[in-house]
């Protein structure tokens, strides 16, 4: 690295990282045969050149090699001439020196990598430098979280693309995806190209979940939204895990689930999990009412699910710049598949932001997570309290004007489900015979009528799909054991019980 000599501190200043001799030596190469274009057209673009002249003699190559046309010094030299810039990059005599600094062509993919890396490392020093002057107070508004926020935001930017901050895509290139998507549809059991979600009439009405989708999940306390969310999770790592180990066994999974438990600690969830799979009653867990047999039952299924990706954050009352930036970190540092929150309303929006009222700050909320899902290309799922109206109606099913502060929220989401489960509301209409005023034909009427509705709805949940923008919306009926509080397919009772 350079060096120049400051008087005044009697110190050396460092000029930043710089590799003109790779730039000659490629752009050589490439001018010498453009089938060297091959080797570094995945990576390499002209703003990588530290040398401005070199990043368009680069881009004119580019430009022609891709049109199918040959660029040689001959060439480039009438189409510079063409546009009155052939002195600016150099004149002819550059363009014929350039081929004299090639030293083989089968090196072009080094030297272009070369050319990235101090590119690369450039752009650190100017992240560093930003750091560094804001630290200072050089942008007195932000905060020391705030500046910790920005910095991760150009780190995450630099480490996932080299530094792209979006642009157009050809429509070819949209094309192509949408076909990779259908593949895996057609290629999967079950019709499900997104991550599966381990709920098999869920994953074929949406065909699992999808990158840059935001969805919500609603409903009335007690209706399970913890419970359906953590099945979704359980279900999403074990489709994990499974497509890790297919060639195998021990392979360890690409990818994470992360959720953030806003309402319950992690050992709370890790004890719901356990008593979803082991089958044993989350309040006897609590109370340790269990015996030698359930005991050995529970140490049995947590060794099982202890390898499961799932990564569990119950920071209270999180921000969300604060989930944002771990959500980047996770990408980052283990790859990251799907983000649960529980639940939203306990959110605060980013620090530093002063919302209006409550209905701003939720909106805020879910733009953040539908813009988290889409800059990390996964889905979002978002859990969501109703508004006590729904109490107030003989009809209990939830709506979409249910959703507190809707307005955004639906807006926002890319699905909206809620979970309803009509025996939660039966149980509090039992018939009491004092109604009756001493009328016991009457009263056992009610009785049997109410019974009959019970034994309908008992161990059963739907999952109301209202909103969903790329599909069908309707109806799912899961199986709801309210002992262990764990769904499942509906149709599946007897053989989960046999497992």
């Amino acid at each position: 690295m350079n060096t120049i000599d400051t008087p005044l501190f009697g110190l050396s200043q460092r000029l930043p990282p710089s590799n003109v001799q790779a730039e000659q030596a490629l752009l050589g190469a490439l001018l010498a045969n453009n089938k060297a274009y091959e080797r570094v057209s995945e990576f390499l673009i002209a703003d990588h050149f530290v040398d401005p002249v070199h990043g368009r003699i680069y881009q004119a190559i580019v430009r022609r090699v891709e049109a199918g046309q040959l660029a040689d010094p001959v060439t480039l030299k009438a189409e510079f001439e063409h546009a009155g810039i052939l002195e600016e990059v150099g004149g002819t005599a550059y363009l014929t020196q350039l081929l004299s600094a090639m030293v083989g062509i089968i090196n072009a993919g080094d030297y272009g990598k070369a050319v990235y890396d101090t590119w690369l490392r450039r752009q650190l020093i100017d992240i560093g430098e930003t750091v560094v002057n804001n630290a200072f107070g050089a942008d007195a508004e932000l905060a020391g979280p705030e500046q910790i926020e920005a910095a991760e935001q150009s780190l995450f930017e630099l480490a996932a693309d080299g530094g792209a901050t979006g642009g157009f895509i050809t429509f070819e290139k949209a094309l192509t995806e949408a076909i990779l998507g259908a593949e895996r549809a057609f290629r999967r059991s079950g019709s499900v190209s997104g991550l599966s979600t381990g709920l098999r009439d869920l994953d074929s009405k949406m065909g699992g979940l999808h990158p840059s989708d935001l969805l919500i999940l609603a409903g009335r306390p007690g209706m399970g939204k913890t419970a359906l969310a953590t099945k979704i999770a359980f279900g999403a790592a074990k489709a994990l895990q499974a497509d890790a180990r297919a060639t195998d066994p021990a392979a360890v999974p690409k990818q994470t689930i992360a959720v953030f438990s806003l309402e319950m600690s992690a050992e709370q969830l890790a004890t719901r999990l356990l008593s979803e799979e082991a089958r044993i009653s989350g309040d006897r867990i609590r109370r340790g009412d269990i015996g030698q047999k359930d005991f050995d039952k529970f140490v049995q299924v947590s060794r099982e699910i202890a390898s499961l990706p799932i990564q569990i954050d119950d920071t209270p009352a999180i921000t969300m710049s604060a989930l944002r930036t771990r959500c980047r970190r996770l990408k980052r540092t283990k790859g990251l598949a799907l983000v649960i929150v529980d639940y939203l309303q306990l959110m605060r929006p980013s620090a530093g932001t002063r919302p209006e009222n409550r209905v701003l700050e939720i909106s805020m909320i879910t733009q953040g997570l539908k813009a988290l899902a889409k800059e990390l290309a996964l889905p979002v799922i978002a859990l969501s309290q109703l508004s006590r109206q729904v109490e107030n109606r003989e009809d209990k099913r939830p709506q979409l004007s249910d959703l507190r502060e809707s307005g955004s929220i639906e807006q926002d989401a890319d699905a909206v489900m809620f979970v309803y489960r009509d025996e939660y509301y039966l149980e509090q209409k039992m018939p009491k015979e004092v109604a009756f005023e001493g009328s016991s034909d009457k009263f056992n009427a009610a009785m049997d009528d109410w019974q009959q509705r019970m034994a309908k709805s008992h161990n059963k949940a739907d999952l109301i799909i209202a909103k969903q923008r790329h599909g069908p919306t309707g109806t799912i009926s899961l199986l709801f054991e309210g002992e262990f509080t764990r769904f499942g397919d509906l149709d599946l009772v007897h053989s989960d019980y046999a497992n």
